[in-house]
């Protein structure tokens, strides 16, 4: 990756955290089932998903929608540098690190998203090629190739571009959902 490309990848990030800020709910709770029933995903079977945090689109109405509808949600447990961990959401929080909420229950470990048949991935954009801009922390970078289903970025839909810098560990996204609903990769 160039320094350009470098310095326009932090230059969307300030830019579309920015306005999150300012960014009215999207609880996506309308459009979750469609997406997860498009990919085949049937109740029972896991479903990877996460608590939306900083103007994220999605809610834990969402969480429970997906729950309520038989699917097993896994939410990711953050610890420290390594891939995330995860946990099944039972409707039960704490409060976890980083000003996060986790799951109550028991850890599966990082290898419980190869078992997912879907993830739900946040994203601060994702373009029409499936590269995805997370916050730059790297949890999803480290955690994502271990996943087998098709990983869905879940953004606003001015957050779904035409272009992203991309970098060789990026893993592409099989489709991008937004309030609007899901739209299958590469266009």
């Amino acid at each position: 990756m160039t320094s350009d490309e470098r310095n326009r990848k932090t230059t969307e990030r300030t830019r579309l955290l920015a306005a999150r800020r300012v960014a009215g709910a999207a609880p996506l709770t309308s459009v979750v089932l469609p997406a997860v029933e498009a990919f085949g995903v049937v109740p029972g079977q896991a479903v990877c998903a996460y608590l939306a945090v900083g103007g994220e689109p999605g809610s834990v109405e969402m969480l429970d929608v997906l729950r309520d509808a038989g699917y097993r949600v896994l939410l990711p447990v953050v610890v420290g540098a390594a891939p995330l961990d995860w946990a099944e959401y039972d409707g039960a929080l704490r409060p976890g690190p980083h000003g996060l909420r986790e799951p109550a229950g028991a850890v599966l470990g990082p290898s419980a998203i190869g078992a997912a048949a879907l993830v739900l991935v946040p994203a601060l954009a994702v373009d029409h090629r499936g590269v995805r801009l997370g916050r730059g922390g790297g949890h999803y970078d480290r955690s994502l190739p271990l996943a087998r289903g098709p990983k869905v970025a879940v953004v606003r839909e001015s957050e779904f571009v035409p272009s992203l810098p991309a970098e060789p560990h990026d893993v592409l996204m099989d489709a991008v959902l937004t309030p609007a609903g899901l739209v299958k990769l590469p266009l």
